[in-house]
């Protein structure tokens, strides 16, 4: 990506001004579409959702008005399949109504019905009573609880339920006409790791109905990657020099896709036309340790290494959080497969940096005939350091670091053709540092940060210099630390994606 050096300006003598912002909340527009129950195209039933009926009573299933219809004048319980089962995906089942009194929610389960795992809502008349998971193999329970936030009472049911699969954890959501409510989550993986890679081969997803009397209308199941309700950890993808990937004339980005808390949060994939606001979500990544599971690390730095024609990268090992037995650490990863695109899954190989230590940004310099990661390590609070090591997965050592500043999405950019270490920070400022040696170069002039005196302020910091052809020079794409509401316990999951074009003083 050839660049002009009609001028060189330092970083603290560009002026970022603010273009947009955007928050997506479960957006039909930033979904990878997996399986659907769709009852207008139903034609033949039997064959394309199949039904299991769990009792000798059998609830009768019709399509009536585009609409599926289960009606039941005695106790019944039913599985009709709808698709294949993925751990991350997000599950939202379209209900019109629920007459009477029952449970309706997810099945995941193995053909044989061997082992299962359901979270279904309890109603009575319309309105949500309770929020029930359990998990089961054979005929034993081997959980049954309520994982209700708090009464519902006032909820309908009615709307669309939406699941969010997080790999060890869920959280459930109701949406009638605003935003969707959070009235369930749970963590599970004590009891089921729907990680491991049995599951996504053997599980199936089926829409789960016990109706004690009444009818239920369902308009329509779907199973979908999803851009969730909170996107942060902002990174361009780049090549293996640091220089940013444009390709089809978008900059390629990794963020985070919010859940609730550690460990629960995915690696997305997102693309944009740098000259506009047309985020586009691509794909997921997970991550694959040779263990049999399937984790789903964030904060990642993927780069295309263009001398081995591969894929490779750094990603933080927030999936520990899910095993008392295992370490956080950064972990390298390759694959052959491009991973921008939908479902993927990279090799993943720990590599000596073990501890508190996240946010992690890889070059190679060939100047110094060096790989370099910045990365932020826990010293008191978070602090930039900078690693280096003759081999880009092994071997690393401080050569510089910690720095005095709270730090966090640690990246290296270059700006006129050098480089430089930028850092967000819990001091209202964005830190620019001199390379390779982290000495401070000053803050980022930004009009209208994406920060107020309410939120919080440890942002990614998202530069990148644009080649000849736009109208700026540079573009930042950063995002908020705003919590989405009525989650209980740990709630990590901002925020709001803000756009920055970036111009320098005549």
């Amino acid at each position: 990506m050839a660049v002009s050096v009609q001028s060189q300006p330092a970083p603290d003598d560009i002026n970022f001004v603010r273009q947009g912002v955007r928050r997506f909340i479960f957006d039909d527009l930033h979904t990878i579409p997996l399986a659907a129950l769709n009852p207008r195209e139903i034609i033949g039933m039997s064959a394309m959702y199949p039904i299991t009926h769990h009792r000798e009573a059998h609830a009768q299933i019709n399509v009536r008005h585009e609409q599926l219809q289960i009606v039941a004048d005695t106790e019944t319980e039913t599985s009709i399949w709808f698709g294949g089962f993925n751990p991350f995906s997000t599950y939202t089942l379209d209900l019109a109504s629920c007459e009477g009194e029952g449970a309706i929610g997810f099945e995941f389960s193995d053909g044989t019905k061997m082992e299962r795992f359901l979270i279904t809502i309890d109603y009575r008349d319309n309105y949500i009573t309770d929020v029930h998971q359990l998990i089961m193999r054979g005929d034993e329970v081997i959980s049954r609880k309520s994982i209700c936030i708090a009464t519902q009472a006032n909820t309908a049911a009615n709307g669309k339920l939406i699941l969010q699969m997080l790999g060890s954890g869920l959280t459930l959501y109701c949406q009638g006409d605003g935003l969707p409510l959070p009235i369930a989550q749970s963590d599970f993986s004590q009891h089921i790791d729907l990680r491991k890679k049995e599951y996504l081969n053997t599980f199936q997803s089926n829409l789960f109905v016990q109706i004690k009397y009444g009818a239920i209308q369902v308009n329509k199941v779907t199973s979908a990657l999803s851009s969730g309700m909170g996107l942060a950890d902002i990174r361009a993808i780049t090549y293996e020099d640091g220089t940013p990937l444009l390709d089809q004339g978008r900059i390629w980005y990794t963020m985070t896709i919010r859940g609730r808390a550690l460990p629960q949060h995915i690696q997305g994939v997102f693309s944009m036309d740098p000259s506009v606001f047309d985020l586009r979500f691509e794909g997921i990544i997970v991550f694959d340790r040779q263990d049999g599971i399937l984790r789903n690390e964030v904060a990642s730095h993927i780069f295309y290494d263009r001398n081995h024609k591969v894929w490779r990268g750094i990603t933080t090992g927030f999936s520990a959080y899910a095993s008392p037995d295992e370490q956080k650490q950064l972990l390298a990863v390759e694959s052959v497969k491009d991973p921008r695109f939908g479902f993927s899954s990279m090799r993943a190989t720990p590599f000596g940096v073990v501890g508190d230590i996240e946010d992690p940004h890889i070059l190679y310099d060939a100047k110094a005939e060096k790989w370099r990661i910045l990365t932020c390590e826990n010293n008191d609070g978070y602090k930039a350091v900078l690693l280096e090591s003759d081999t880009w997965n092994k071997d690393y050592r401080r050569i510089a670091g910690p720095v005095s500043h709270n730090s966090t999405g640690t990246s290296i950019q270059r700006i006129g053709g050098k480089l430089f270490c930028f850092s967000g920070s819990q001091e209202r400022k964005i830190f620019v540092y001199s390379y390779p040696d982290l000495h401070e170069a000053g803050t980022l002039k930004m009009d209208l940060p994406p920060w107020d005196e309410k939120s919080g302020t440890r942002v990614w910091p998202n530069v990148v210099e644009l080649p000849d052809g736009y109208p700026f020079r540079y573009v930042a794409l950063m995002m908020d630390r705003f919590n989405y509401p009525g989650l209980e316990g740990p709630n990590w999951t901002y925020g709001a994606l803000y756009l920055y074009h970036g111009f320098s003083e005549p």
